[in-house]
């Protein structure tokens, strides 16, 4: 009898602990990695959803939405109010929501949620700031995609908004972080005539930033 009172008296102090030390059911979940290259799903209602793929994860550094965390992929992965689940970690839940999608750039930014661990590196592609220099042959450019993984390609040109190369993309990679070692340069938005035989086009780096400064999100810098 004395033994059962004391594991109670034990388990109310432990309870009384953890709740001075603010740690509960809540906090001890996981939070979901997240970062260039990593594949999203797009919620649109039912049982359907858009896969795609992250271009990057970071934070705006001035501006009306400074310091909120973000995440960029490409505009037509889904519209304002739609949720994105990781995944690979979908039991996790809602990571966030598109808060803006523009068609002329094939633009989307998804605002993060807290239960978001951002990454820098995705399965070997690192990002470590962003390039702004429209690409031009004979330039290698290389994508970290959810579908097709890392692959690379010659670039064939560029137009200054956007990109044309040899690499191989197909459904799924749209968003796909476009780069030059660990300088992010664009972003995969489709392909041309076969998949992975291309060509492959995309928005560059200089576009994508020149709008998230004109829509709030100034001088974005990846994590």
């Amino acid at each position: 009898m004395h033994m059962k009172k004391l594991t109670v008296l034990l388990a109310v102090v432990a309870a009384g602990l953890l709740s001075l030390m603010g740690v509960g059911a809540a906090d001890a979940a996981p939070k979901v990695p997240l970062g260039g290259g990593s594949g999203i799903l797009v919620l649109k209602g039912g049982n359907s959803a858009a896969a795609c793929t992250v271009t990057s994860v970071g934070r705006p550094t001035t501006g009306p939405n400074r310091g909120q965390l973000i995440a960029i992929t490409a505009g037509h992965c889904g519209k304002p109010g739609q949720r994105v689940v990781s995944e690979r970690f979908q039991s996790r839940g809602d990571i966030g929501r598109i808060a803006y999608s523009a068609s002329d750039i094939d633009l989307a930014v998804i605002e993060l949620n807290d239960n978001v661990a951002p990454l820098r590196t995705v399965r070997g592609v690192t990002i470590r700031k962003v390039n702004t220099t429209p690409v031009q042959f004979p330039t290698v450019l290389c994508k970290q995609g959810r579908t097709t993984g890392n692959t690379c390609g010659v670039t064939w040109f560029s137009d200054g908004t956007s990109h044309f190369s040899q690499m191989c993309v197909v459904e799924g990679d749209s968003g796909s972080p476009v780069v030059v070692g660990d300088q992010l340069v664009g972003m995969v938005n489709a392909y041309y005539f076969l998949s992975c035989l291309g060509p492959e086009t995309g928005t560059n780096a200089k576009t994508i930033m020149n709008r998230l400064n004109r829509i709030g999100y100034n001088n974005f810098k990846p994590v």
